[in-house]
């Protein structure tokens, strides 16, 4: 159905062609009429054309890996979508769904050099779009959450938590062992006269010594923790990470098994269509039911 040359008057678009170019435009333009909750086109649709909202509003988004809606835009009177697929021939790289009752335009290729011929300044229109959405992709990705835990504990690191974490990490090492049986060792040896010409200071039951030991048990334990704390808000953000995986997996396994029932769909059509082809349905009609009249009469 041709579009209304009236309809054309109120978009920003085609606002600076007469009522002649208008009129021949309108010849060539689709009029769509969408019902609230319509979906125009979905990403990897090919893309064939060019949308223009008449009246109403569309929803331009995509899903993320995680199932969730990123919204670019929300066409409304006198804006257009499906522009870049249109440009470069590629599938859509959005969907489009009417969030209300909407009455939209569609232009495809011929139209659009037709609009390009009559009004230049629409090509650089439709380019400021392009821009601005690719603009704020460019935004969205630079938000998105780091994928390595390690990563994002690290860059919130203090000089207090990098040390407990070497203190943490030391204590568990043969190392750090073999250093305490040298110090004890050495320390019992002087104060209990093992070790000749050096003065006994800490004298049987080694009360320095266990004073010592003690703080340094402290010491050590609270680095311990603060390593563990540490350790446990690292496992959460994994546990997000993994999270995220499995989603993304189960969400790429949903879409495969929706490409190939969609393949299995077209194929049994296929094959439908290469029977017809093939063995052209020839159905003899049934023999009449004879009548009473026909019937052979009993002598």
């Amino acid at each position: 159905m041709a579009a209304d040359a009236t309809l054309l008057s109120n978009v920003p678009l085609f606002e600076r062609l007469d009522d002649d170019e208008r009129g021949l435009l309108a010849a060539q333009i689709e009029g769509v009429d969408l019902p609230a909750g319509a979906t125009v086109f979905k990403r990897g649709d090919p893309g064939d054309s060019i949308f223009i909202v008449a009246s109403g509003e569309v929803e331009i988004f995509v899903l993320d890996t995680t199932g969730q809606r990123i919204v670019f835009e929300t066409a409304k009177a006198g804006d257009f979508f499906g522009e870049l697929s249109l440009l470069d021939g590629d599938p859509r790289s959005a969907s489009a769904v009417a969030i209300q009752d909407t009455r939209a335009l569609r232009i495809d290729r011929n139209d659009l050099s037709l609009l390009f011929t009559r009004h230049p300044t629409a090509a650089l229109d439709v380019l400021s779009v392009i821009g601005r959405r690719l603009r704020e992709a460019d935004k969205l990705i630079g938000t998105r959450v780091i994928g390595s835990p390690n990563e994002a504990v690290e860059e919130r690191l203090t000089p207090v938590q990098r040390i407990a974490d070497f203190a943490a990490a030391f204590s568990g090492t043969f190392s750090f062992l073999l250093m305490h049986v040298v110090w004890f060792a050495v320390w019992v040896g002087i104060n209990t006269g093992l070790v000749k010409g050096m003065e006994t200071f800490d004298p049987y039951p080694f009360g320095l010594l266990t004073m010592v030991v003690s703080l340094e048990a402290i010491f050590l334990s609270c680095m311990v923790l603060i390593s563990q704390s540490r350790q446990a808000v690292k496992d959460r953000i994994r546990s997000d990470v993994e999270y995220d995986a499995n989603i993304r997996a189960g969400l790429e396994v949903t879409q495969l098994h929706v490409k190939v029932d969609q393949l299995y769909e077209q194929v049994l059509a296929r094959l439908a269509a290469v029977e017809r082809q093939l063995h052209p349905a020839a159905i003899k009609p049934l023999p009449a039911k004879p009548s009473g009249s026909d019937l052979p009469r009993v002598p």
